[in-house]
């Protein structure tokens, strides 16, 4: 089996969601698809992409939950209903299970920064650390029998021919909503821990005793839309004339 860095990592690379600004778009999906199928490692397939029974390998995927609100049984009983997107790869654990269940070392933590990798060369396909990983963030790429994961594309991130502003993960860089963060959060004073310390971020199932780097920053609490609206101010329209006058009389018969 494979072991873990003996030592604290002196970096924490990771990721920082806020689940508050996601739209759920899936713009980081797409570019984590496009950017691991033609940089680091082997392409990632699809199986019958466009048939009644698609499969394939996806390093990040974003579902999306209806909540209910406190006090009601059903969506929007109670306040006001709302969606929350939430995001999901490869959270890069300090206690990370998937590393250790790996019988050839294929899985394995890197003792610098922190960042669990899968060497393609060295994976069988055995699956031991998708079972392993409480998340379901492995993938097995069926076409080339191993097992994929996110790398936190560390082909662009120590990658000194890119512009700087680019030396970040493809989801990172492509997020319209900016609900993505990217840097080091083993630095209290780097500006993704100030973020998480500022917003109160939280881990994903920390009952695991995984310890996961990346976080997740909490929706921030709603107004009830009727409460948000009578807060709004009123214009003065009593002087208007000509198409504002006409517009404002037609919007009052809505």
């Amino acid at each position: 089996m494979t072991s873990l860095p003996s030592l604290p990592t002196p970096k924490k690379m990771g990721l920082v969601i806020d689940l508050d600004t996601c739209v759920g778009c899936h713009a980081c999906v797409v570019n984590c698809k496009e950017w691991n199928t033609g940089g680091y490692g082997a392409a990632l397939s699809d199986q019958d992409p466009y048939g009644a029974d698609v499969s394939g390998a996806w390093l990040n995927r974003v579902h999306s939950f209806e909540v209910v609100p406190e006090g009601g049984e059903l969506v929007g009983e109670a306040g006001e209903a709302r969606i929350v997107h939430f995001p999901k790869s490869c959270l890069h654990c300090e206690n990370a299970p998937c590393v250790t269940v790996c019988p050839t070392g294929a899985s394995y933590k890197r003792a610098d920064d922190g960042i669990v990798l899968v060497d393609e060369d060295m994976c069988i396909g055995c699956g031991l650390c998708a079972w392993a990983c409480p998340y379901g963030a492995r993938e097995m790429d069926l076409a080339a029998g191993v097992m994929k994961k996110c790398t936190l594309c560390i082909d662009r991130i120590y990658n000194e021919t890119l512009e700087e502003a680019d030396r970040q993960p493809a989801c990172v860089r492509t997020c319209p909503a900016n609900a993505r963060h990217f840097g080091d959060l083993g630095d209290p004073n780097s500006a993704v821990s100030i973020l998480v310390a500022e917003r109160g971020g939280i881990d994903l199932m920390p009952e695991q005793g995984t310890r996961p780097v990346n976080k997740y920053l909490p929706p921030r609490p709603r107004k009830a839309l009727a409460e948000a609206a009578h807060a709004l101010p009123k214009d003065d329209i009593s002087g208007a004339t000509g198409f504002f006058a006409w517009l404002d009389n037609m919007l009052d018969r809505i």
